[in-house]
């Protein structure tokens, strides 16, 4: 099987450092030479990616880039010596269950050891073995909603729930930078102003572009003013919204009817997440569309 590969903008993604940086450490040190495209872009691979992690890990701890420029050789050999992906599950016999089951299963045990890297190669199985939206709906999907229901249940730590999360999000991010972004409608996602969770956005965004959807995704923390400036400018068939923390039924009323306010009259609005599903009632006298079943998807994309 050939390597995995990534476009810049998704090695920074993955790794945590800013293309901007890459491209100067590329420049100045030498410290990566990333094969190109035949279109002339930059693609890294998964050993690019966990040599960016180190340097910036070393960087962050006060050391001077140009002096974690010269230990590339020792991180390279280290890297090197790390055995190559071994299969974390086996296939289960017959009556056990299915193999995303199995999967999700490797990925809890993992957690339950502070396994990061081994979370990292489980889900790197995943999205090698099964389509993108296969990987999506049932590995992810329910690895996160056993993940929360773990932490809330106290039989998971906040670094435990992180330590997946985190992982979750950068295979959604590496699917969606290779899911297709055409198409005659077009979505804009956001997050509610003080929402932080994004994964339920991530998932939106990829499940509306598979369905031919065009999608702008704003992310996390998005000001009503912003997303009204944006959608003026865009002029979406759609708006999206993630609201996942429940901070009670006249607080989510109140960021709804300003997001509302800053939306042009007659553009559909959805919006999403536990906390919408918390106040239906709200949605329904403000005008907004709930989203609340699998056929949604269907009315959604249009």
């Amino acid at each position: 099987m050939a390597e995995r590969t990534y476009r810049i903008h998704v090695a920074a993604e993955l790794s945590g450092v800013r293309v901007e940086l890459i491209r100067a450490w590329e420049r100045r040190y030498a410290i990566l030479a990333p094969e190109r495209t035949p279109a002339g872009y930059r693609v890294y691979t998964d050993r690019d990616v966990a040599l960016l992690k180190r340097l910036k890990a070393l960087t962050e701890e006060g050391v001077s880039i140009s002096e974690a420029a010269k230990q590339v050789p020792r991180l390279m050999a280290e890297l090197d010596a790390v055995p190559p992906p071994v299969r974390e599950t086996q296939e289960p016999a017959a009556g056990t269950g299915s193999q995303p089951e199995a999967w999700r299963a490797a990925v809890m045990e993992a957690a339950e050891a502070y396994d990061q890297p081994r979370v990292s190669r489980v889900l790197d199985q995943v999205l090698s073995s099964l389509p993108p939206l296969r990987a999506f709906e049932d590995v992810l999907v329910p690895l996160q909603r056993e993940v929360g229901e773990r932490w809330h249940a106290g039989a998971l730590s906040v670094a435990q729930e992180h330590l997946v999360t985190q992982v979750v999000r950068e295979r959604l991010v590496s699917l969606l930078h290779g899911a297709p972004d055409g198409g005659r409608r077009h979505a804009v996602l956001a997050c509610f102003p003080e929402e932080e969770h994004e994964l339920g956005l991530l998932g939106a965004a990829l499940r509306l572009r598979y369905s031919g959807v065009r999608v702008t995704l704003l992310g996390q923390r998005v000001p009503p003013e912003g997303l009204g400036e944006m959608v003026a400018r865009a002029r979406p068939d759609v708006v999206g919204l993630s609201a996942v923390t429940n901070r009670g039924a006249p607080a989510f009323e109140d960021v709804l009817q300003r997001i509302k306010g800053a939306l042009p009259k007659g553009l559909p609005l959805w919006v999403g997440g536990p906390a919408a599903q918390a106040h239906p009632d709200v949605c329904e006298r403000l005008g907004v569309r709930l989203f609340q079943h699998e056929g949604d998807w269907a009315r959604l994309a249009g």
